[in-house]
């Protein structure tokens, strides 16, 4: 878990490590809040800035499914979803009032009181991961749904594992 923590956390800052430069006047020009430096040149205040780093977020967050998918009777995060989770990870920390609602799911095989278990580590799992990118565990809520919410009622292994999910739904 620590590695993960680490990778997400590296990636995280990889990714946010660099920003393009704001051209001379462009701030100004589109209503951006901006101010002049020693050199003439226009540069972002923090208020423009912040409000560049939210929209970069939000559009983030929209172009990935809002879900992580599981290995049969795990809860640990594969490396294909580290993506998904440094998004709204990244997208809490710079949005501030957002809210996120974990819901941890689980294939219909098992007992009812097991997938209901499953589902909540699930979502922990996620949670603990969003908040080691930056996110405010006030503003995370991890539930489970066990296997009442199939997103396939198959009953194919292709269906079951559709079922093994958490969702992220911002609220």
């Amino acid at each position: 878990m620590k590695l993960f923590v680490a990778a997400i956390s590296l990636a995280v800052l990889a990714g946010c490590a660099t920003k393009p430069e704001q051209k001379a006047g462009a701030g100004a020009a589109s209503g951006a809040s901006s101010a002049s430096s020693a050199s003439g040149a226009s540069v972002a205040t923090p208020k423009s800035a912040d409000a560049n780093a939210r929209e970069l977020a939000r559009k983030r967050i929209g172009s990935i499914e809002p879900a992580v998918y599981f290995d049969f009777d795990k809860f640990d995060i594969k490396p294909q979803f580290h993506n998904t989770v440094s998004a709204y990870g990244n997208y809490l920390a710079v949005v501030k009032e957002a809210k996120i609602l974990v819901e941890g799911n689980a294939d219909e095989r098992g007992t009812v009181e097991y997938n209901l278990a499953l589902g909540q580590k699930r979502a922990e799992a996620v949670s603990i991961a969003l908040q080691a990118i930056g996110a405010n565990a006030d503003n995370i809520e991890a539930i489970s749904n066990g296997e009442e919410k199939p997103r396939n009622r198959g009953k194919s292994d292709a269906a079951y594992a559709e079922n093994r999910r958490a969702d992220l739904i911002v609220r």
